[in-house]
């Protein structure tokens, strides 16, 4: 059982929520649109109540009193490549968000989102929704953090926002970068070479860097692959070719100097996520929440501080590391 209680919105594949309980966060309502990530959380937290509905639709105040509110609002409005963000722009979820807040009353606030929302573009908007969390009494603080400071082989950063009361906040502090990153060549080498591919060896050894942001697309694409022109070249860099992704690890008959694809569970790796959770869907639908997800051993690391915090204790360790040991220490599977 977990110390605290986490409702959580706009949940995905599970990333933050897998990462939060491993902090010591009990799910206590997950709240997602998309089918397939609602089958995805009931297949491995059957326990969790995950509810398929709209964000805008739910009334917080059955949830008075939840520890910690925590949401992956939707990016597109935030990011840099987008129109100027208006008034009226139907995307953005953070007014939702704000009342939800007001009506749940929660300990603890997580929020997260692209780097772009962090930009001076959206300077304004944040002090806007920063004056109206103070409003409601809270304190706050935000970052941008780099997924490959906390075990997660790649560069993957996420404009991060916490608010808590005065006193909790006293105690909050971030999490410090691990000393060592990790590759994709030592995450992926058990499953690259699985199947007995011959060319493992070399392929791991080219492979020991940082991969690219992977990217999850978007339903009004085809199948998926590793992202556009640019991404595709880092990704060849690694060894890897970008352009799908495969069904399954290359086999013995793969050329020993070829550039295999990725499937899906090597994805997952790459993101963070542990082996055993299980994505529902065919590929398609499958990698769309592997990359759309947000890194577990990041929300781990965060949820660690915020659960000191609320614990009124400075953390004993603000390592990325030991969280990401806990991760896959707490968060096992349900039979």
């Amino acid at each position: 059982m977990g110390r605290f209680s986490v409702a959580e919105f706009c949940v995905g594949g599970g990333g933050q929520a897998l990462g939060l309980e491993a902090a010591g966060f009990e799910c206590a309502l997950a709240v997602e649109i998309d089918p397939h990530c609602c089958t995805t959380l009931r297949l491995n937290r059957p326990q969790w109540d995950v509810r398929q509905d709209d964000m805008r639709l739910v009334d917080g105040r059955n949830w008075s009193g939840i520890d910690l509110f925590a949401a992956g609002v939707p990016c597109p409005p935030f990011s840099i490549a987008g129109k100027q963000l208006g008034v009226d722009d139907d995307r953005d979820m953070f007014p939702d968000a704000l009342r939800l807040i007001r009506e749940m009353k929660p300990k603890a606030v997580l929020l997260e989102n692209v780097p772009g929302f962090a930009s001076a573009k959206f300077a304004q908007y944040r002090d806007d929704l920063f004056l109206s969390l103070q409003e409601l009494g809270y304190q706050i603080d935000w970052r941008v953090l780099q997924a490959a400071d906390y075990g997660v082989p790649q560069l993957r950063p996420r404009f991060i926002m916490v608010a808590l009361p005065k006193r909790s906040m006293s105690f909050f502090a971030w999490p410090e970068p691990m000393a060592e990153k990790v590759t994709v060549g030592d995450t992926l080498r058990d499953l690259m070479g699985e199947r007995g591919w011959l060319g493992v060896d070399r392929w791991q050894r080219q492979a020991r860097q940082i991969a690219p942001t992977v990217v999850g697309g978007s339903k009004k694409h085809g199948g998926p692959d590793l992202g556009p022109t640019r991404a595709r070249k880092q990704w060849r860099e690694l060894g890897v070719d970008g352009l799908g992704i495969a069904d399954e690890a290359p086999d013995r008959s793969f050329p020993m100097d070829g550039f295999p694809r990725l499937t899906v569970r090597m994805v997952a790796r790459i993101q963070g996520f542990p082996d055993f959770w299980k994505f529902s869907g065919r590929k398609t639908a499958a990698y769309r929440q592997v990359g759309n997800a947000f890194p577990p051993p990041v929300a781990a690391a965060v949820g660690g501080a915020i659960a000191a915090a609320l614990d009124g204790k400075y953390p004993a360790s603000r390592s990325g590391k030991l969280v990401q040991m806990r991760l896959l220490e707490k968060s096992v599977p349900y039979c």
